[in-house]
């Protein structure tokens, strides 16, 4: 059974389960507990809880292990609550938790953003004498960090060092990025450097992290001259770490630096990704480059990359800002007939560039179409063309316009 699990033949194990049982032989919770985890790992999380429930009726005594299978596989499906609940009976049948249990529910609770009772949990763990790894320790400060709380994260990275646990790479990149979501560039900027003290040896995410935290926070130069360092550590930087620092450079208003690191990428052999072409493509449209811009968006299609929502959006936006609104128009007519993905952003831009040009009927008649495509138009929508109708005193369409949207709700969208 276990060799037909790990090949991922769980059904047929299953079959083979249900033949040996017709034939009165008894099974022990080790084959119970590789059924059920085969079963979570496919998905099926509610057939392995049915299982769960006919081990009850048999002569087998459930243990953490199989419990903590069952919490595992609810927590990756979502069902959290449910999760809490296995956890809770568990407790409730005289079965102490483990580390493996309490760290997949606080796993889970850190998913759905339950981020205090997760720490709760393990405060728990903690006084239950029970020890947390550095796994258990990583995900919360990850989840809390990712919510841009460092201050919270940094109080469970210094519990993790009160215990004795020496933190990883994973942990500090999780607290590192945490601080320069939070605006703290210079305890980033020491966590980085404990990092190396400590003994340990920063890797490509580590150096994305702190490349992208210092663009988001205007030290362009601090993350090119942290890029140049990453050769001398033998590490080769991603499409990541070359997006974030040309993203970094075209914000900074260094445009050409950043096309001239996209011909780095190229001569590196790194590839970009749709994202790079994007970013590069709003720094051409924001620096006035409008021909070098189109001819981008045309290479783009050119390599067999299918522009996203996001690339149209900058492509139609930039055209409209830069006064190029019949070239926007056609775009939009191609990209619509040729399939591409419009969202209500794409229509607020449009709707956006013909108001400023006074075509309002156009501009309506693109609401209109918004509903025939089931591209619900929302608030910006509505506040784009009422602000146009009552700038040319036409005070009964905007008032006839915002009656509509408040019969949509559009408000409370």
């Amino acid at each position: 059974m276990k060799g037909l699990c790990i090949n991922g033949k769980v059904k047929s194990a299953l079959k083979f389960h249900d033949e040996v049982r017709a034939q009165g032989y008894q099974l022990d919770k080790v084959t119970y507990g590789t059924l059920i985890n085969g079963l979570c790992k496919i998905g099926q999380t509610r057939a392995a809880i049915e299982l769960l429930r006919k081990l009850e009726r048999q002569p087998i005594k459930l243990d953490v292990i199989i419990y903590s299978i069952v919490i595992d596989g609810l927590c990756k499906d979502g069902l959290v609550n449910e999760a809490c609940k296995y956890f809770s009976e568990m407790i409730a049948r005289g079965i102490s938790p483990d580390v493996v249990s309490y760290s997949s529910l606080i796993h889970g609770l850190c998913c759905v953003d339950k981020l205090e009772e997760a720490t709760k949990l393990l405060n728990q763990m903690v006084q239950s004498n029970m020890k947390p790894n550095i796994y258990t320790y990583s995900i919360l400060i990850d989840a809390l960090s990712k919510e841009g709380k460092a201050t919270e994260a940094h109080k469970v990275f210094h519990l993790m060092l009160q215990r004795g646990l020496k933190p990883d790479i994973v942990t500090y990149n999780a607290l590192i990025d945490g601080y320069f979501l939070a605006k703290n560039v210079s305890e980033a900027a020491t966590l980085f450097d404990d990092m190396v003290k400590m003994g340990l040896k920063p890797d490509v995410q580590s150096y994305t992290i702190m490349i992208d935290g210092y663009c988001k926070n205007r030290r362009v130069d601090k993350a090119f001259a942290l890029f140049k360092t990453m050769p001398q550590r033998n590490l080769v930087p991603d499409t990541v770490t070359y997006s974030s620092l040309i993203d970094g450079l075209c914000k900074s208003g260094r445009l050409s630096d950043g096309q001239d690191l996209l011909d780095v990428m190229h001569a590196r052999g790194q590839d970009p990704d749709l994202n790079t072409f994007n970013i590069l493509l709003d720094g051409l449209f924001k620096s006035r480059h409008l021909e070098e811009a189109i001819a981008l968006f045309f290479k783009i299609i050119g390599k067999g990359i299918r522009p996203s929502v996001v690339t149209c959006n900058i492509l139609i936006d930039g055209l409209c800002k830069g006064g190029r609104l019949k070239t926007a128009q056609q775009f939009f007519r191609h990209i619509h007939i040729n399939g591409y993905q419009l969202d209500v952003i794409t229509y607020n831009v449009m709707i956006s560039g013909l108001c400023k040009e006074d075509l309002l009927d156009e501009a309506m008649a693109l609401l209109t179409e918004m509903d025939k495509n089931s591209c619900f138009p929302n608030i910006v929508t509505y506040e784009i063309l009422i602000k146009a109708l009552l700038e040319r005193n036409e005070n009964h369409k905007a008032e006839k316009l915002l009656c509509e949207m408040i019969s949509k709700r559009v408000m409370s969208q």
